[in-house]
């Protein structure tokens, strides 16, 4: 399965994110992302731990779900407080009155249906 199969669900959903540090998980819910260039970005609008733990460990995973079907993307992700994603991160109307204070960039190793 490719992301450009899921794209305008993942879009709409809302997601929860998984980073390990030291062997500890951490899980957040997030509202949206955006699937760019084969990539899923997301915004780090008020993240602390999330981002720690990509500093340290770039394996995430996110899932998500749509009815009776759902799906989970494995991946190593990047943080990018500056540059291109960080102007793309910004100008995206989801992050209108949010400080869009970096944008986390997943390079997606596996993509998995669930139920």
């Amino acid at each position: 399965m490719k992301i450009r199969d899921i794209k305008n669900k993942l879009e709409k959903a809302t997601i929860a994110v998984s980073t390990v540090k030291s062997n500890k998980p951490h899980a957040i819910a997030i509202m949206y992302a955006k699937v760019k260039d084969n990539k899923v970005i997301i915004t780090n609008n008020y993240m602390k731990t999330t981002i720690e733990n990509i500093k340290k460990n770039p394996n995430i995973c996110l899932v998500f779900w749509e009815g009776e079907h759902g799906w989970r993307i494995e991946g190593e992700a990047e943080y990018h407080d500056s540059g291109k994603w960080l102007d793309f991160v910004k100008s995206m109307k989801e992050n209108k009155g949010e400080p869009a204070n970096g944008a986390i960039v997943i390079n997606i190793k596996n993509i998995r249906v669930l139920g």
